[in-house]
């Protein structure tokens, strides 16, 4: 069974910075890619970014320019860097792996995901 564990939630003020973490249970290398999504309340969730085993990135239009994917394979760990927050980046923060869906043409959730962590900015 894999885990997923993240860290890192908060409060912060807008134009503040969170740097969240997502802990694997076994090598990064085992997916095909890592992703985080988040939901707010009301609102469907949204994949904000993905990063794959080769280490190329995406990031969903609200996030570009001011969030970050990365990670560290010797720790099994994927990160997300999130600056100049603002009060609409309120939501649960999820990581989860990803597997490229041919019908689609875009990355879907794998079967694994984290516990989330709640990520509050406030005006």
């Amino acid at each position: 069974q894999v885990q997923l564990v993240e860290s890192g939630g908060g409060l912060v003020q807008a134009g503040g910075s969170l740097r969240l973490s997502c802990a694997a249970s076994r090598s990064l290398f085992s997916f095909n890619a890592m992703g985080w999504y988040r939901q707010a309340p009301g609102k469907q969730r949204e994949l904000v970014a993905t990063i794959t085993s080769g280490g190329s990135t995406n990031y969903a239009d609200s996030v570009k320019g001011r969030f970050s994917i990365s990670r560290d394979n010797a720790k099994n760990t994927v990160y997300l860097q999130m600056n100049s927050l603002k009060p609409e980046d309120t939501a649960v923060y999820y990581c989860c792996n990803l597997d490229w869906s041919d019908a689609d043409r875009r990355w879907a959730p794998g079967d694994y995901w984290g516990q989330g962590t709640q990520v509050t900015v406030s005006s």
